[in-house]
C-alpha cells in the first residue's frame, strides 16, 4: 500500500491503449496514456529514512516509480540512465528533490564494466555507503519468429544489459553495502512463463532468479539480504518501443490490464524496509494474478 488512502482499482481502472510505436528506448511524454509513477498518489511514511540507494534505469518506468517512492520514504537516490535519456532523468531528479531528498543522475551504459565501476564509485563517494542497490535496468526486443530472428548483436545487448550489468554492479557495490543492507533485482513473469517472441529476454530473467537466490545464500552471513521483484506486464516506455502490438498489452492478466509503474514501487519499498529483515532469497511476484512458483 502506498498510504494514499485510495484503492488501487480506483486509481488504475482498465484503460484504453491505442496502438503506438516509438524508437527505443522510448519516451514517457509520447505515451498514451501517460504512465503513472505515483506522482499524485504515493505518500511516504518514513520507512526508508536516510538510506542511501542506487537504482539502475531510474529515468523512467519502474525505476522512476521506485526512485520517487524511495525519496518520499526518506531515502537519497542515485540512479543511472542512458546518455540519450537525459531529459527523462531530469524529471526523476525533480520528483526526488521535490520530496526533499538528494537526487543524483549518472549517465551510464551498464553494458560496459568501466561505466559500472564509475557508477559505484560515484555512489560511494557521494553517500559513503550503499544501503540499497536496485538492479532494474533491462533491455528487450520482441521478434515474431523467436530464435530465428534473434541476431547475435541483439542477444549480446540483452545479455550484457540484463546480466553482465547486474553482476558487475553487485560485485563492485558489495564492499560499500553495510550489514543490514540489501540488493533488489528485477526479474519478470517471463522467467517462469516465457513468450517465444521474447526468448532471449526471458532467458536472462530466469537467470536473474537463479542469481538472486544463489547470491542470497552467499551474503546471508554478512547480514545482506538479496531479493527480487517479478513484474508482469507494466506500462513503461519499453513497451511501445519494443513490442509490435500495444493495443492489447496486459489484457491477458487476471486483472485484464497492465500495471502502472506506481503499482510496482511498494514491493521495492517493502523489500528495502525493516519490515523485510527476515526475508531473503525471495521473489516477490507482482503479475496481476498470474501464479508463479
Amino acid at each position: 500500500m502506498n498510504g494514499s488512502g485510495e484503492h488501487p482499482a480506483d486509481k488504475h481502472p482498465k484503460p484504453s491503449f491505442p496502438q503506438q510505436e516509438q524508437e527505443p528506448p522510448g519516451d514517457t511524454e509520447q505515451m498514451e496514456p501517460r504512465p503513472d509513477h505515483g506522482e499524485r498518489t504515493y505518500r511516504g511514511s518514513g520507512r526508508l529514512r536516510d538510506l542511501r540507494t542506487v537504482i539502475t534505469g531510474g529515468d523512467s518506468g519502474i525505476g522512476r516509480a521506485v526512485a520517487l517512492a524511495y525519496a518520499r520514504e526518506g531515502a537519497d537516490v542515485l540512479f543511472s540512465h542512458l546518455p540519450e535519456e537525459a531529459s527523462e532523468a531530469d524529471e526523476t531528479v525533480r520528483l526526488v528533490e521535490d520530496a526533499g531528498r538528494q537526487a543524483i543522475a549518472v549517465p551510464c551504459d551498464i553494458r560496459e564494466e568501466a561505466q559500472c565501476r564509475t557508477l559505484v564509485e560515484r555512489a560511494a563517494g557521494q553517500f559513503g555507503r550503499i544501503d540499497v542497490l536496485v538492479n532494474n535496468a533491462a533491455y528487450q526486443m520482441a521478434r515474431s519468429n523467436g530464435l530465428e530472428d534473434i541476431s547475435t548483436e541483439q542477444f549480446d545487448r540483452v545479455v550484457r544489459t540484463n546480466l553482465y550489468g547486474m553482476f558487475w554492479l553487485c560485485r563492485m557495490a558489495l564492499p560499500h553495502i553495510p550489514q543490514g543492507g540489501c540488493i533488489i533485482n528485477t526479474t519478470s513473469v517471463q522467467a517462469y512463463r516465457p513468450k517465444p517472441h521474447l526468448l532471449d529476454y526471458a532467458m536472462t530473467k530466469g537467470a536473474i532468479v537463479t542469481f538472486t537466490q544463489g547470491l542470497a545464500q552467499n551474503l546471508a552471513a554478512r547480514g545482506i539480504r538479496v531479493n527480487a521483484v517479478a513484474p508482469g506486464p507494466v506500462w513503461t516506455p519499453l513497451i511501445p518501443s519494443t513490442l509490435p502490438d500495444t493495443s492489447e498489452f496486459g489484457a491477458g492478466s487476471l486483472l485484464e490490464r497492465p500495471a502502472q509503474p506506481a503499482e510496482m514501487a511498494p514491493g521495492y519499498v517493502f523489500l528495502a524496509s525493516e519490515d523485510a529483515t527476515y526475508i531473503t532469497a525471495e521473489i516477490l511476484n507482482a503479475t496481476g494474478g498470474q501464479p508463479l512458483p
